[in-house]
C-alpha cells in the first residue's frame, strides 16, 4: 500500500491538477487523516463562542470527537470527548453549557478541567487522578482556536507571530466579539476540492458578481490593466498615509491573491490587510457598514483583513464584522463547512445590525462556491477525468496547495 501511494504521489505532473485517485482512494483518505488532520494544527472555532465558564462546543475530526470548553478558571481547554470508563461519547450535542461533564451511560462525572470527580459504583481504591479526560493540545491566535491531535505538535509560534499583529486590531477575542450567526453546510465534495476553489479567483468573474465589485484580487498579471493598477496604487498610498496614525498598515499591496501556502518554507499560515475597491468600506452588498465598529477601529476606512491556515480555515474581516469558514472532512466525498459571522460584543441585533443585511455577501459567495465544488467532485469521480494544466497567472496558489499537500503525504511514505 505504501509503494502504491508513493507511485501515486510521483505520478502528479508539476503544474497540473491532481490525478483522480487522490479523491477516490480510501488509502489516500486514511493517509490524509493521519499526516494532516491528526498531525497538524486544525482550526476549530472562536473563543467567543464559549464566553462563560462551562460553555462548550464539540468538534468531529474524522472519528475523533473533541470538546472545547471554558473551564472554571476561565481558560479554554480541548479534551477528548470520551469517557475513561468504557469509551462512551460524553457531550452528544453540538454545543451547550455544563457545570460538570457527565457520561450518559454510567454517570461518571468530570470537571470542566477534565478531571474525574465522581464514579459511583466503582471500588473505593480507584485512582481518580489517572482517569481524567485525555487532553488535546490547544492554542489561540487572538481568539481563533487551534487543536493538534499529535502527541508532539509542530511549531505554532511562527504562525502566532505572523498572524496575531494583523488580527489584534479586529478584536476577535472573547470579551470583545460575539458570534452573530453560524451556518453549517454539508458539501458533497472532497475537502481538497473546497480548498482548491478557495485558492484561486480564476472563477470569480463568472461566478461571484458581488465579490468582484468589492475586491481587487480577481485581477491577475494577465488582465490587470494600467487603469486598475493606478486605481489600486492610489488607494494603497491614501490608506497607508491615513492608517499610519492608527497603527495599521497595508500588507498586501498588489492585485491578485496573496501567495499561500509555501511548502518549501513550511508556512501553513497567512494574514494580511489589503484595501477594498472604490466606495467599499465593508464586504457587504453595497459596500457600507452593517454593524457597529469592531475592536480598536474608530473609522470605517480600515480595508479588509484576510487570514488563512492550512488545512481548514479562512477569515475575511471588515471594519464592522468578520466571517470565518471552517472545513472538516466527513468522508472522501463530503466536507462539513461552518461559516460564522462575528460582530462587536455589544452590538444588538435589530438595533445595531440586521442579519439580512450582514449575511448575503458571504453567504452568496460561499453557496456559489459549494455548487462549483459539487460539480468538480462529480467530475473528478468520473472515469473520463484526466488532470489538466494550471494557469500560471491565476492558479499559482492551487499549485502551491498541491505541493503543500503532497509534501505532507510524503511523510506517510518516508
Amino acid at each position: 500500500m505504501r509503494d502504491s501511494l508513493e507511485r501515486l504521489i510521483a505520478s502528479r505532473r508539476d503544474g497540473w491538477s491532481l490525478p483522480g485517485e487522490f479523491y477516490r482512494r480510501e488509502d489516500v483518505y486514511r493517509a490524509e487523516m493521519d499526516v494532516i488532520w491528526r498531525s497538524q494544527w486544525v482550526f476549530v472555532g472562536h473563543d467567543c463562542q464559549i464566553p462563560q465558564v462551562g460553555d462548550y462546543f464539540v468538534v468531529e475530526v474524522d472519528t475523533d470527537s473533541i470538546v472545547i470548553i471554558r473551564g472554571d478558571d476561565g481558560d479554554v481547554r480541548a479534551l477528548h470527548n470520551i469517557c475513561r470508563h468504557r469509551g462512551t461519547l460524553i457531550c452528544q450535542g453540538a454545543s451547550g453549557h455544563a457545570k460538570r461533564l457527565v457520561c450518559p451511560y454510567h454517570q461518571w462525572a468530570y470537571g470542566t478541567d477534565g478531571s474525574l470527580i465522581a464514579c459511583r459504583g466503582m471500588q473505593e481504591d480507584i485512582d481518580k487522578s489517572v482517569l481524567g479526560l485525555v487532553p488535546v493540545h490547544l492554542r489561540s491566535i487572538e481568539g481563533l482556536l487551534y487543536i493538534c491531535l499529535a502527541p508532539n505538535p509542530p511549531d505554532f509560534d511562527r504562525a502566532f507571530a505572523s498572524m496575531a499583529p494583523v488580527a489584534r486590531p479586529q478584536g476577535l477575542v472573547a470579551g470583545r466579539a460575539k458570534v452573530a450567526k453560524i451556518v453549517d453546510y454539508e458539501v458533497a465534495a472532497n475537502w481538497k476540492i473546497v480548498w482548491e476553489n478557495n485558492r484561486e479567483c480564476y472563477h470569480c468573474n463568472a461566478n461571484h458578481p458581488q465579490y468582484i465589485r468589492a475586491n481587487y484580487d480577481h485581477y491577475n498579471a494577465d488582465d490587470t490593466g494600467t487603469q486598475i493598477k493606478e486605481r489600486m496604487a492610489a488607494e494603497v498610498a491614501r490608506s497607508e498615509q491615513k492608517w499610519q496614525a492608527d497603527g495599521i498598515s497595508v500588507t498586501h499591496r498588489e492585485t491578485g491573491m496573496t501567495c499561500f501556502p509555501d511548502p518549501d518554507q513550511n508556512i501553513w499560515f497567512s494574514a494580511n490587510r489589503t484595501v477594498l475597491a472604490d466606495g467599499y468600506v465593508s464586504e457587504t452588498m453595497d459596500g457600507q457598514p452593517v454593524s457597529t465598529l469592531m475592536g480598536d477601529y474608530e473609522d470605517t476606512d480600515v480595508g479588509t483583513v484576510r487570514m488563512r491556515t492550512m488545512p481548514n480555515m479562512w477569515l475575511h474581516a471588515s471594519c464592522d464584522h468578520a466571517v470565518s469558514t471552517r472545513l472538516l472532512p466527513a468522508g472522501m466525498g463530503v466536507t462539513q463547512v461552518r461559516v460564522a459571522w462575528l460582530v462587536d460584543k455589544d452590538a444588538v441585533e435589530g438595533k445595531d445590525y440586521r442579519l439580512d443585511a450582514m449575511m448575503p455577501f458571504w453567504q452568496l459567495t460561499s453557496e456559489q462556491d459549494w455548487e462549483l465544488c459539487r460539480a468538480a467532485q462529480r467530475g473528478v469521480s468520473s472515469n473520463g477525468y484526466r488532470p489538466g494544466p494550471l494557469s500560471i497567472y491565476k492558479e499559482y496558489n492551487v499549485d502551491a496547495f498541491f505541493r503543500w499537500y503532497l509534501k505532507s503525504l510524503r511523510t506517510e511514505t518516508s
